[in-house]
C-alpha cells in the first residue's frame, strides 16, 4: 500500500482508503513504540498524498546529516535555538518538527513557528502536511502553544503527531486527533524487513528491537553492548551479587561520555531486567540477551520479584526525570544504593 513500510497493514490500509476517498482529518495521531514505524508511515503517506517522495524521504531524522544537526544544535545557547526554531522541510509542502536542545523536547518557538506557517497556502495541489516526531516531548507551554493550532486548522493543513504513548498528551489535544494505536512488528515481518535491509547479526538484532524495526536497523551493536555492560554491572552491584567497585568503572566510563543520553542506558536496562523477570518467573517469552544467560540466571536467582518491580518503578522515576538534565552517574548511583538497600530488607545481604 505505501512503499517500503513494513507492518501495521491494517493502519497503512486505513490511510490509502482515506486518501482514495478524499475524506482525510486534519490531525492524526500515530502511537506506539519507539521504532515502529510512525513517522515512517506519516512521510510514506505525505508522498502519496503530495508527490515528491524523494525530497519528503530527506526529512527521515535517522539519516546521519539529521543526527548531527540535532547533536551540534545542543551546543548552542537556548537563546539562539529560539531565534531558529528546529524544521526540516525538503519538500515545500512537508514540514518537520523533530525534538531539539539538550533535553530534546519540542519548543515552545517551534510551536509558535508551526502556527506561523500553518496559514500559508499550498505550493502545488490542495495539502501542506507537518509532521509533529514525539509531540509526547512537548512542554504544557509549547502543547498550548500547538492546541491553538489544532483548534482551527487551515482547511488545506493535515497534522501528523507521534507520540510514545497518547496518555502523555494533555486530553485536549487527544480529543481532537484521531488515533492510530501502532503494534510491533511479528518476528516474521521482522525477519523480512531486516532480509530487506541486508544489516549484519539480524537475529540477534530481531531479538533486541522486539518487532520495531527502526531499532533493528539503526542499533550500534558495538555501543548497545558497552551499554549493556554497564547496566549489567549496575544490576550485580544493586542486588548485592557484586561490590560497590565493580560499578564504579563503569560509572567512571559513563561520567567521561558526556554525549551519551541517560535515556539511551535506561532503555538496555529495562530490556535487562524483562530478561531476569522472565528467567524468574519462567515466562514465555524469548530471552533479548542470550549469550548473558548465566548471569541473568544468578540474577534470578538473587532476586525477588518484589526486588525486579522495585527496579523498574526507580527505572521508571527516572525517565519521568530525563527532561530536567539530572546527572547521569549521580541517577545511577543513587538508583544502586536504593536497591541494594531494599535487598537488604529483603533478607540479602
Amino acid at each position: 500500500m505505501f512503499e517500503r513500510y513494513w507492518g501495521n497493514a491494517e493502519i497503512a490500509a486505513a490511510l490509502a482508503r482515506m486518501i482514495e476517498g478524499g475524506r482525510i482529518p486534519q490531525t492524526m495521531l500515530f502511537a506506539g513504540p519507539e521504532g515502529v514505524g510512525k513517522a515512517t508511515l506519516a512521510r510514506r503517506f505525505a508522498a502519496r498524498l503530495l508527490g515528491g517522495a524523494a525530497l519528503i524521504e530527506q526529512d527521515d531524522l535517522s539519516l546521519p546529516e539529521h543526527l548531527d544537526t540535532v547533536a551540534d544544535r545542543e551546543k548552542w545557547p537556548a537563546e539562539r535555538r529560539n531565534e531558529e526554531p528546529l524544521l526540516f522541510a525538503s519538500h515545500a509542502d512537508f514540514v518537520t518538527f523533530a525534538p531539539d536542545g539538550p533535553l530534546r523536547q519540542i519548543s515552545i518557538p517551534q510551536m509558535r513557528l508551526l502556527k506561523e506557517l500553518a496559514p500559508y497556502r499550498p505550493h502545488q495541489g490542495a495539502w501542506r502536511v507537518f509532521l509533529i516526531d514525539h509531540v509526547d516531548r512537548a512542554n504544557e507551554q509549547a502543547a498550548n502553544s500547538l492546541l491553538k493550532t489544532l483548534e482551527e486548522p487551515p482547511p488545506h493543513l493535515i497534522l501528523i503527531l507521534t507520540a510514545e504513548n497518547a496518555y502523555d498528551l494533555l486530553p485536549t489535544i487527544r480529543s481532537r486527533a484521531v488515533p492510530f494505536a501502532f503494534a510491533r512488528l511479528s518476528d516474521e515481518e521482522m525477519r523480512a524487513f531486516l532480509a530487506s535491509r541486508q544489516v549484519d547479526q539480524a537475529e540477534r538484532r530481531l531479538a533486541l528491537a522486539h518487532g520495531c524495526p527502526g531499532v533493528a536497523a539503526t542499533l550500534d551493536l558495538a555501543q548497545f553492548d558497552q551499554r549493556r555492560a554497564a547496566m549489567l554491572a549496575l544490576l550485580e552491584t544493586a542486588s548485592g551479587i557484586a561490590p560497590f567497585e565493580h560499578w564504579t568503572r563503569h560509572a567512571e566510563s559513563i561520567a567521561r561520555s558526556r554525549g551519551e543520553k541517560l535515556e539511551n542506558y535506561l532503555r538496555v536496562l529495562y530490556l535487562l531486567l524483562r530478561d531476569v523477570l522472565l528467567l524468574r518467573e519462567g515466562g514465555a517469552g524469548a530471552l533479548g540477551n542470550p549469550d548473558l544467560t548465566p548471569q541473568l540466571e544468578a540474577l534470578a536467582r538473587r532476586t525477588p520479584f518484589a526486588w525486579i518491580r522495585r527496579a523498574v518503578a526507580r527505572a521508571d522515576e527516572l525517565a519521568e526525570l530525563l527532561r530536567r538534565n539530572i546527572q547521569k552517574t549521580i541517577a545511577l548511583d543513587a538508583l544502586i544504593l536504593d536497591l541494594r538497600a531494599f535487598a537488604r530488607r529483603a533478607g540479602g545481604p
